[in-house]
């Protein structure tokens, strides 16, 4: 128990770097004309590639983070 306790602050350290990086190096599918109405060519959007690796990603890790916050507060109490 000990041991979980000293690693998961980390872990949660080293997951949030890693879900912010994932999040900043999407790319949004509208750019500044979708905040005013343009960009309409976004409907049949699908993610390829890298973008749908950092997609996945994201949700890996932002579940993991959960978890472990999760876990954190059930050790703790």
């Amino acid at each position: 128990m000990e041991f979980l306790v000293t690693v998961l602050p980390w872990m949660q350290i080293i997951l949030s770097i890693i879900l912010t990086a994932a999040i900043l190096l999407q790319q949004t599918g509208a750019g500044v004309g979708g905040a005013f109405g343009g960009g309409d060519d976004s409907i049949r959007y699908t993610r390829r590639g890298m973008e749908k690796v950092l997609f996945y990603l994201s949700i890996v890790v932002a579940i993991l983070f959960a978890l472990s916050a999760f876990a954190m507060l059930l050790l703790r109490a």
